[in-house]
């Protein structure tokens, strides 16, 4: 047995270099990659940016409004039946202040095609959310296309009445 462990001790002596040159190789590469992932994680997730400086965004410009005057249409029935009234308080809502002036020489035209529309409507067009949502986007459309090139964002109702 003695003979056996010597014939060993003797063969890893004479160990090719090759052996113990990869060896090493893996072990260095191994402590590059612990050390390279450990750097990412610091550099990713605990270094603070005190230097720098962020630019502050302005705070966005709150939108402006324009009153559009009450307006008070029958609705279409069928015949027989009992006359029904829409009452509407109408606001539309624009970007910028500009476009305010901008908007108020076509008020008269605007408010012409709100009355043309809704004195078509059934008072079964405006059942539930539904119907004044459409309402809301066909007023938008129109109004859009009456003051092109400037933009109306969104037409809102202050009060709706059908009696």
């Amino acid at each position: 047995m003695a003979e056996n462990d010597q014939a060993e001790k003797a063969a890893d002596r004479d160990a090719p270099p090759a052996k113990k040159r990869f060896k090493l190789i893996v072990a260095v590469g191994a402590v590059l990659l612990i050390l390279v992932t450990g750097g990412s994680i610091w550099f990713f997730l605990f270094r603070h940016h005190d230097g720098e400086q962020l630019a502050e965004a302005p705070p966005p410009k709150p939108p402006s409004f324009v009153d559009i005057p009450d307006m008070l249409v029958n609705l279409v029935g069928a015949p027989g039946e009992r006359v029904q009234y829409l009452k509407v308080k109408v606001v539309l809502e624009v970007k910028e202040e500009p476009q305010v002036e901008k908007i108020k020489p076509a008020l008269p035209r605007v408010t012409d095609l709100f009355q043309t529309y809704m004195r078509e409507l059934r008072p079964s067009d405006l059942n539930g959310s539904a119907g004044l949502f459409r309402l809301k986007e066909e007023l938008t459309k129109r109004v859009n296309a009456v003051i092109s090139p400037d933009h109306v964002n969104a037409v809102l109702f202050k009060e709706v009445v059908i009696q």
